[in-house]
C-alpha cells in the first residue's frame, strides 16, 4: 500500500488536526462536474410543451372556450374553401367531362355558356394533319325541359356532337351509341338537380319514356352522369342531327367547339403546335386541361366569387386568431408571478417563448381534430342537399390545419408581449 505522503512541517502547522494529510486517511474524491444547462434539442421543445399543457388544463373553461374559438375558425375556413372548390369544380363539370384530345375554340369565347361561334371548316382544316384522326364539331345550347312528373319548366343545357365517332366520350354514354343515332333521341344526365323529376326511377319503371325539350317531344334511351354547372342545372347530350331539330334557327356552319382525337402515340404538344401554325387567328387551340382552366379562370377572375369566398376564409381566420390571442394573453396575465419565479430561477426567455408558442401549437391541434371531423360532416351534408361536388381530400386538410397553426402562431407571438412584465424584481 502506497504511504501518504507527509507535508513539511511548517505546512503542518498550519493543517486542522483532522485534516487527512494528518490523520493518514485517503484523499476525498473530487466533487462531480456540475450537469449542463444546455439540455438535447428534443428536451428544448418537450419541457416547454408540458409547462403549456399543464397551465392550459389548469383552466379547463378557458380551454374549453380557446379550443370551440379554433374549431369555429377551422370549420368556416373549411366550409369557405369547400364552396369555392365546388363552384368551381360544378362550373367546369360539363369541359371536364369532355374526353377529346384536343379542342379549338374562338378566342372572344370568355365561358362556355356565353360562346362565340366558330366556322365548322375549322374542323375540316385539322384533319390535314396526319396525326388527327378524327375532328368533330360540338353544339352548345340551352333549351326548356317539361318535367315528366310536375309539368314544370326548367332550362337545361344540351350538348349535340356525333356520338358514333368516338372523339368525346361521357360517362355511361358508350352503351348508348348506336341508339342516339335514332331520331329524337336523348341521354339525360343523372346528376341533374331534382328539379327535372326523378329520371332515374320513371327509367327504371317505364323503360324509354317521351319528355318534352323544347317544343319537340324526345324520347329519353338512357343515362350519362356530367353534374350541374353555374350555365345550367341539368345536362341533355344528343346527336348532331338531333340537336338541330331542337335548335332549328342554329346554322350548321356555325359550332361552338371542335373536339380532336389524335392517333395512338401521336405526341399532342407537337400537334398542338401545329394546328396553332396551320389554323388561322380566329382559332385558339388547347388541351382539355387548358379547356377547363379558361373556364375556371373566367369564374376566379371575370366574377365576385373568387373573391368573396377568400374574404369569408380570411375572416374566419381572423375570429379565431382575435379569440386564440385573448386566451393566451389572459393565461400570461394571470400566471405572472409564476414566470417570474421561473425567470428568477434561471429559465430564459426563450424558454418562456416556447411555452407561450407550445399553448398555441395544442390549440390548434386540439381545434382541427374536431373542426376536422365536424367539416367532414357538413360537406356529405350540404353536398347532398345542394347536389355540389364537396369532398374533403388530404390537400385541403393540410392546408387548412397551416393556415390554423399560422393563426394561433401569431396569435401566441401577440400574445408574448406581456411576458416583458414577468420580471422577479418587480414582482417580488
Amino acid at each position: 500500500m502506497n504511504a501518504i505522503p507527509r507535508t513539511a512541517p511548517a505546512a503542518e502547522a498550519r493543517l486542522l488536526p483532522w485534516a487527512p494529510e494528518l490523520t493518514g486517511d485517503a484523499a476525498a474524491p473530487a466533487p462531480p462536474p456540475p450537469p449542463s444547462r444546455g439540455g438535447s434539442p428534443l428536451a428544448g421543445l418537450w419541457l416547454p410543451l408540458r409547462l403549456a399543457w399543464r397551465q392550459l388544463r389548469a383552466e379547463r373553461a378557458r380551454l374549453a372556450s380557446a379550443i370551440a374559438g379554433v374549431l369555429f375558425a377551422c370549420v368556416l375556413v373549411f366550409m369557405q374553401l369547400g364552396f369555392r372548390s365546388a363552384l368551381f369544380d360544378s362550373a367546369t363539370a360539363l369541359l371536364a367531362a369532355m374526353r377529346a384530345d384536343i379542342f379549338l375554340m374562338h378566342p372572344l369565347t370568355t365561358v362556355s355558356f356565353k360562346p362565340e361561334m366558330l366556322p365548322r371548316i375549322r374542323a375540316s382544316q385539322a384533319m390535314a394533319l396526319p396525326e388527327v384522326q378524327a375532328a368533330v364539331p360540338v353544339y352548345l345550347a340551352q333549351a326548356t325541359w317539361r318535367n315528366p312528373e310536375s309539368g314544370t319548366r326548367r332550362a337545361v343545357q344540351l350538348v349535340g356532337f356525333d356520338t358514333e365517332s368516338g372523339v368525346m366520350d361521357f360517362p355511361g354514354l358508350a352503351p348508348l351509341v348506336e341508339t342516339l343515332k335514332r331520331p329524337d333521341t336523348i341521354a339525360f344526365d343523372r346528376r341533374s338537380r331534382p328539379e327535372f323529376g326523378d329520371v332515374t326511377r320513371l327509367l327504371a319503371e317505364r323503360g324509354p319514356f317521351e319528355v318534352q325539350v323544347g317544343n319537340r317531344q324526345m324520347e329519353i334511351a338512357g343515362l350519362v352522369e356530367i353534374g350541374p354547372s353555374f350555365g345550367a342545372d341539368g345536362n341533355i347530350v344528343m346527336s348532331e342531327v338531333n340537336f338541330r331539330r331542337v335548335v332549328k334557327e342554329r346554322l350548321p356552319s356555325q359550332v361552338d367547339l371542335v373536339a380532336i382525337k389524335l392517333r395512338p402515340g401521336a405526341d399532342r404538344e407537337a400537334a398542338m403546335a401545329r394546328l396553332r401554325a396551320l389554323l388561322p387567328a380566329d382559332v385558339m387551340v388547347m388541351s382539355q386541361p387548358e379547356l377547363v382552366a379558361h373556364e375556371r379562370n373566367y369564374w376566379e377572375t371575370a366574377t365576385p366569387i373568387g373573391f368573396i369566398f377568400a374574404f369569408g376564409s380570411l375572416m374566419g381566420l381572423v375570429v379565431g386568431m382575435v379569440i386564440v390571442y385573448q386566451i393566451l394573453f389572459s393565461d400570461i396575465a394571470s400566471h405572472l408571478r409564476e414566470y417570474a419565479t421561473l425567470k428568477a430561477i434561471g429559465y430564459s426567455n426563450g424558454f418562456l417563448r416556447r411555452a407561450v408558442l407550445s399553448a398555441a401549437l395544442i390549440l390548434a391541434v386540439f381545434g382541427f381534430l374536431p373542426g376536422l371531423a365536424l367539416s367532414t360532416l357538413l360537406y356529405d351534408v350540404v353536398g347532398k342537399g345542394t347536389f355540389l361536388p364537396l369532398e374533403m381530400d388530404l390537400s385541403r386538410a393540410l392546408s387548412v390545419f397551416a393556415m390554423i397553426f399560422t393563426m394561433c402562431g401569431v396569435a401566441g407571438l401577440l400574445a408574448m408581449r406581456k411576458l416583458r412584465d414577468a420580471n422577479p424584481a418587480d414582482m417580488f
